[in-house]
C-alpha cells in the first residue's frame, strides 16, 4: 500500500511539473516589448526654462493649481538633489527592472489577454510606502526611492516596513496593484474573509511570479516563512477556539492581516511571530482550493469567501 501511495503522488508530481513546464513554454512565446520612461531623470536634470516642456510632456504629475515656483525649488532643493543622486547611484541601468517586467506581463497576458501592455515610469516621490507602485491600465508608476534597499541611511521607518524597501519586491509591489485593479474590494468585514482575499492576492503572486520565494512574495524574511509553516496548525487552531473567523471585530484585521511589527495573539510569544499570519493562512486556503478545483483564474478573484473556503478542502500542516 505504502509503495502504491508513493508512486501516485510521484505520478502526480511529476503531471503537475509537466502542466507547469508547458504553461512556461506558452508563456515565454508570447511578445511582449515593456518602455520604460524615467520621469525621475527628465525632471531632476531638467533646467529651470526646461519646465513648461516637462510639465507638456507629463500633465499627470503636475496638479492643476500648483505654481511654478514649487516644482522649480523641488528641482533644486538640496535634499531632492541627494535623493535623486542616490537614486541613479542605484538605477542608472534599468534593463534589469525592464527584463523582469517584460516576463511579469508575458504571465499577465498569458492568464488575462485583454491587459494592456503597460508603459513603465518610474518617479522619485514621497517616500509612500503604501503607494510604492502604482497600476493604472496602460501605465505603471514606480517610485524607485523605495527600492533603495532596507539598510539605506535615508529611510527612518521601523524594521517591518523598510524590510520591503528591497529591489526584489518591485514586482511583488506590481502585482499587488494589479490585484487591486482587477478585483472589487472587499466588502465582507469578517476575518475569514479578509484572510482569503489576502490569499488572493498572494496566489496572483505564485502564477504571476513562478520564480519568486514565497518570502519575497509574502514581503517576509525566510525564517517569517518558516515560523508560518512550523506554527500552521497552531494559529489555525487558536483562530477556530477563540470562534474568531466568522468575527467582524474590525481590530482582527490590525492583529492578523495589515502590516505590523508581529502578530496580535497577545500571548507571551506575540514577538516571535511576523505580521500578518491571517493573510499567510488564508494563501494557503487559496492554494488549497485551488489544487482541489480546476478554476480559471479571474473566476478565483471574482469567487466568495463560503465557495472558496467549503471547496477549499483546508487542513493545516501539523
Amino acid at each position: 500500500m505504502k509503495i502504491y501511495l508513493i508512486s501516485s503522488v510521484l505520478s502526480l508530481f511529476i503531471l503537475s511539473c509537466g502542466q507547469k513546464n508547458k504553461i512556461e513554454k506558452a508563456v515565454d512565446e508570447i511578445p511582449v516589448k515593456i518602455e520604460v520612461d524615467r520621469f525621475h531623470k527628465n525632471f531632476f536634470e531638467a533646467q529651470p526654462e526646461d519646465l513648461k516642456r516637462v510639465k507638456n510632456q507629463y500633465p499627470f504629475f503636475f496638479p492643476s493649481g500648483t505654481e511654478d515656483a514649487i516644482w522649480l525649488d523641488k528641482m533644486q532643493d538640496p535634499l531632492w538633489r541627494e535623493l535623486y543622486n542616490e537614486v541613479q547611484k542605484k538605477y542608472a541601468d534599468l534593463e534589469p527592472l525592464q527584463n523582469e517586467a517584460v516576463t511579469l506581463f508575458k504571465h499577465v497576458k498569458y492568464y488575462f489577454p485583454e491587459t494592456k501592455i503597460p508603459k513603465l515610469i518610474t518617479v522619485i516621490s514621497e517616500m509612500d510606502y503604501n503607494n510604492k507602485v502604482i497600476y493604472a491600465d496602460s501605465l505603471v508608476i514606480i517610485s524607485l526611492e523605495m527600492y533603495l534597499g532596507k539598510e539605506h541611511k535615508f529611510y527612518q521607518f521601523p524594521n517591518y516596513i523598510k524590510q520591503n524597501f528591497e529591489q526584489s519586491q518591485m514586482m511583488p509591489d506590481v502585482v499587488s496593484s494589479f490585484f487591486k485593479y482587477k478585483t472589487v474590494p472587499n466588502q465582507d468585514k469578517s476575518l475569514l474573509s479578509n484572510m482569503i482575499y489576502a490569499g488572493k492576492e498572494l496566489y496572483l503572486k505564485d502564477v504571476l511570479l513562478p520564480d519568486y520565494s514565497d518570502a519575497d512574495k509574502m514581503g517576509y524574511t525566510a525564517e517569517q516563512i518558516k515560523w508560518c509553516s512550523e506554527n500552521e496548525s497552531y494559529i489555525w487552531r487558536y483562530f477556530i477556539e477563540k470562534e474568531l473567523l466568522y468575527s467582524d471585530d474590525q481590530k482582527l484585521i490590525p492583529r492578523f492581516i495589515n502590516m505590523a511589527p508581529f502578530s496580535k495573539f497577545y500571548l507571551e510569544i506575540d514577538n516571535e511571530t511576523p505580521g500578518r499570519v491571517g493573510a499567510w493562512v488564508g494563501w494557503q486556503i487559496v492554494r488549497s482550493y485551488m489544487e482541489n478545483n480546476e478554476v480559471p483564474l479571474q473566476q478565483l478573484l471574482n469567487e466568495n469567501t463560503k465557495e472558496i473556503f467549503e471547496k477549499s478542502k483546508y487542513k493545516p500542516k501539523k
